[in-house]
């Protein structure tokens, strides 16, 4: 994976969350945070960069499905997986049309939980809605936008984005120059490498602190790798 992920676990049981976030932190993919409160999280999101929410559906305060539907209002896109005792296929339903993206039955084995959070990362990557990190910048694809730390931004071409988003995806796998012209303009024979060079010279230009020494879109023996 590209950065450490950022979770946030919602669960009013204290147990589970230190030992869910215990679990999820051996992994090495993934910097997580635990709340207790419906209203915690909704609070935390709005606040901070969350790349994946856990819910439990029973909190102390509102409702878990309540607090996804205020999430979602309040424009959170990222994937959030609900956690839940119940097994009827009506509850599952409620929590879907509230806007989560997956549920999980109670109790679980963590590397199903696992492969689950991974999947809606990998499906939320490939989305218009992600917000990913690429340097000192946060990357927002859909909107074809890069925001440094001091919220400056860079607005970038179509091809800027494309070249982006596949380099990112490639997480630290060198991409050819030939996989590049493939992914990004298509199986296009007027276009050459030459097009990729030029394209990829006037991103450095934007997102290069020193664009002669690239520190973020590096060159590689074959061709291309993103540093985060």
């Amino acid at each position: 994976m590209p950065s450490a992920y950022q979770l946030l676990i919602v669960d009013d049981e204290a147990d589970l969350r230190d030992t869910l976030s215990e679990q999820l932190k051996l992994t090495g993919d993934f910097d997580v945070s635990t709340v207790g409160t419906a209203s915690s999280a909704i609070e935390a999101v709005r606040s901070d960069r969350i790349d994946l929410v856990i819910m439990d559906v029973g909190l102390p305060d509102i409702d878990g499905r309540e607090a996804v539907r205020v999430m979602r209002r309040n424009g959170f896109r990222a994937p959030i997986l609900m956690l839940t005792g119940h097994t009827e296929d009506a509850d599952t339903i409620q929590g879907l049309e509230a806007g989560a993206n997956d549920y999980i039955i109670k109790p679980f084995r963590f590397a199903v939980l696992l492969a689950r959070i991974r999947a809606q990362l990998r499906q939320h990557e490939a989305s218009e809605d992600a917000v990913l990190s690429v340097g000192q910048y946060t990357f927002r694809p859909g909107a074809k936008l890069l925001v440094d730390n001091k919220g400056s931004r860079l607005k970038l071409t179509e091809k800027e984005t494309a070249i982006l988003r596949f380099l990112y995806r490639a997480e630290d796998q060198v991409v050819t120059r030939e996989t590049l012209l493939a992914e990004v303009w298509g199986y296009n024979a007027n276009v050459t490498t030459h097009t990729l060079e030029t394209h990829i010279y006037r991103l450095r230009q934007k997102i290069e602190e020193d664009p002669s020494n690239a520190r973020i879109l590096v060159t590689e023996p074959g061709g291309y790798k993103l540093v985060p």
